[in-house]
């Protein structure tokens, strides 16, 4: 399940820089998606089939999901929310690999968190000007000012723990599955490979792809949402 020690480190002059399980499992994701982008929208037909009809339903389904969830006018952000889906889910079932998903740590989270924040109110100003965004603070009565500002601030860091909280736990009952087949194998004196390479499969199904699936659908439909009201309110 991953390790808390450095894999290996990179010297930059007099900076070390130890360099973890959870970027290089991000490095190969991004590798992966690089890869596989350009393979599958390669010689797009007018009429689609085989993977081009896959893939354009995907498009359509997230492009769906966008303007459903934030109107028309925001269709633009269909493409960085395509993206976050596909790493953040394939961070989030890197369980099935029996290693620790990168969301387990807790940096990998709050990145994912302050990408969306900086987002989020980069878009506000965009949308509304500085000085309407800087007025919002003050809404609706001037003395909800530091309230304000505590709602808006504290948004990578519920975002992040929400993410990093639940996929930890599902991490760590896991590992708790694979120690109690283990207790029992010592228990009973008896070591059985099929049985305990089959008994870990519904819980995989349930803690790395449901669980992982639905934490990845709550930090995207959050984030939408908080583009939208941030950049209207």
């Amino acid at each position: 399940m991953g390790s808390s020690e450095a894999l290996f480190n990179i010297n930059l002059g007099n900076f070390n820089i130890p360099i973890y399980f959870s970027v290089v499992a991000q490095w190969i994701v991004m590798a992966v998606i690089m890869i596989s982008v350009p393979l599958l929208t390669r010689n797009l037909k007018t009429i689609p089939k085989g993977r081009q009809v896959i893939v354009e339903t995907i498009v359509e389904k997230i492009n769906g999901l966008v303007k459903g969830n934030m109107g028309d006018e925001y269709e633009k952000f269909s493409p960085f929310v395509g993206t976050l889906i596909i790493f953040l889910l394939m961070l989030n079932l890197f369980g099935f690999t029996g290693l620790r998903p990168p969301t387990a740590d807790y940096s990998v989270a709050l990145a994912l968190a302050v990408i969306s924040f900086v987002i989020i109110h980069v878009t506000a100003i965009v949308h509304g000007g500085i000085v309407e965004y800087l007025r919002a603070y003050c809404k609706p009565y001037s003395f909800m000012l530091p309230l304000n500002i505590i709602e808006r601030m504290v948004v990578p860091v519920s975002l992040s723990l929400r993410l990093f909280g639940n996929i930890t736990a599902a991490v760590i009952m896991m590992e708790l599955v694979y120690e109690g087949l283990e207790f029992v194998s010592h228990l009973i004196h008896l070591k059985v490979p099929l049985l305990e390479a089959i008994l870990p499969i519904p819980f995989h199904i349930y803690f790395d792809l449901f669980d992982g699936t639905i934490q990845m659908f709550i930090f995207v439909m959050l984030t939408m949402i908080f583009i939208k009201t941030t950049s209207e309110h």
